[in-house]
């Protein structure tokens, strides 16, 4: 109960509260008064010494579940805190205590500017460089079993993004005749395989004209792009150039780079779960922000991959340059096969590598063509 002192302003005033002092979580009950001399509040509690809060230290709590308590606590010394539970402590409090709703002032701006400088540059110094060169180096000694698993989850989980029900993994596409048609272009490429990694190939039901490769010797197709493509050597410029990134193992680099550094920012913005973060790696993912010495090498891999066959390396060039006078350069999810600066030399490269004699005729067939521009055919039929 509060007592207010006979002939003295209402300011001034004797009441009771529970303090407590940041060090125990039992709440000590106190004596309070004003110390005019010090313009302080003064809290004694039984056995303990006297505790004065200047009045212009104090800060309210604010959101606090109970509005008939007041919590206070004092810029010096933020772990305590003191309750009030009557209207008129409150009131005095409010009328004697000038910064009550202010915020507290910010000690040594300069130390905690370096601090927040240094943990910037920190966390900067993982994801651009650390995280990076481990993850270069896991790539190495990465066994295929792991490669393939991380394969296969990336697959699964790209899938579920992709559908827009976000309940059932985007289809496979699978007529019978345009898998033939697939399976023949691939044998044609790589008649001898591409080493110790078996070679996947996938087509998914999407309009997306993209393509990408993951860990494990997967490679991505979309409907879109073959629907996109003109010649079945089109289609085959950018299989093999996705081969390339299988064999230099970059997908196995970017899921790892990608993996380390969202665990990173999930830690810093406490997203534990991975929710948003394993979207936007999904989403990078599929773009496949390779650098341009791990693009140029992709197609040079390609070229020398149609030449052997016997093809014309300059299907790649004939695509690409259709795709950006109809689309731009940045414009959606093309924009997988044109966010490099030089892209001009990645088509003049093309051409530059198409041998003297290459094979007047495509690598399938009218009919291998037709039935693999068909492939998600019967897809379409189930799912309508």
């Amino acid at each position: 109960m509060t007592v207010i002192r006979i002939g003295a302003a209402p300011e001034s005033f004797q009441g009771k509260g529970l303090y407590f002092d940041g060090d125990s979580a039992l709440p000590v009950p106190v004596e309070l008064t004003m110390d005019e001399r010090r313009r302080g509040l003064m809290i004694v509690g039984e056995g303990r010494d006297p505790v004065i809060w200047p009045l212009d230290d104090i800060r309210a709590l604010g959101d606090q579940a109970d509005p008939a308590v007041m919590t206070l606590r004092q810029t010096a010394d933020p772990m305590a805190r003191l309750v009030l539970s009557t209207d008129e402590e409150r009131r005095i409090m409010q009328a004697r205590a000038g910064n009550l709703r202010k915020s507290p002032p910010v000690e040594r701006k300069g130390r905690l500017l370096a601090w927040s400088l240094g943990a910037v540059a920190s966390v900067a110094l993982m994801v651009t460089v650390l995280i990076p060169l481990l993850a270069d180096s896991l790539a190495e000694y990465l066994p295929p079993a792991g490669e393939r698993a991380l394969g296969d989850a990336t697959l699964g989980q790209i899938r579920t993004f992709l559908d827009e029900t976000r309940m059932n993994p985007l289809p496979f596409c699978e007529s019978e005749e345009g898998s033939v048609a697939l399976a023949k272009m691939g044998e044609t490429l790589f008649p001898d395989g591409i080493g110790e990694q078996e070679l996947r190939v996938y087509v998914l039901e999407h309009e997306m004209v993209n393509a990408f490769a993951l860990p494990g010797g997967i490679i991505v197709l979309f409907e879109g792009l073959i629907e996109e493509a003109e010649t079945p050597d089109e289609v085959a410029s950018v299989y093999a150039h996705e081969v390339g990134h299988v064999v230099a193992r970059d997908p196995t680099r970017i899921a790892l780079r990608s993996a380390g550094s969202i665990g990173v920012l999930g830690l810093l913005f406490g997203d534990f779960a991975g929710g948003a973060l394993i979207l936007f790696l999904t989403e990078r993912i599929i773009q496949a922000d390779y650098s341009q010495e791990a693009e140029a090498a992709a197609d040079a891999y390609a070229h020398s991959t149609l030449a052997n066959a016997g093809y014309d390396p300059a299907a790649m060039a004939d695509f690409f340059e259709r795709l950006r006078d109809e689309y731009g350069d940045t414009t959606g999810w093309i924009q997988r096969f044109m966010a490099h600066p030089n892209f001009s030399d990645r088509i003049a490269a093309a051409r530059a590598a198409t041998p003297d004699t290459v094979s007047p005729d495509p690598i399938l067939s009218q009919a291998e063509w037709r039935a693999l521009r068909s492939i998600c055919d019967d897809t379409a039929q189930r799912s309508g």
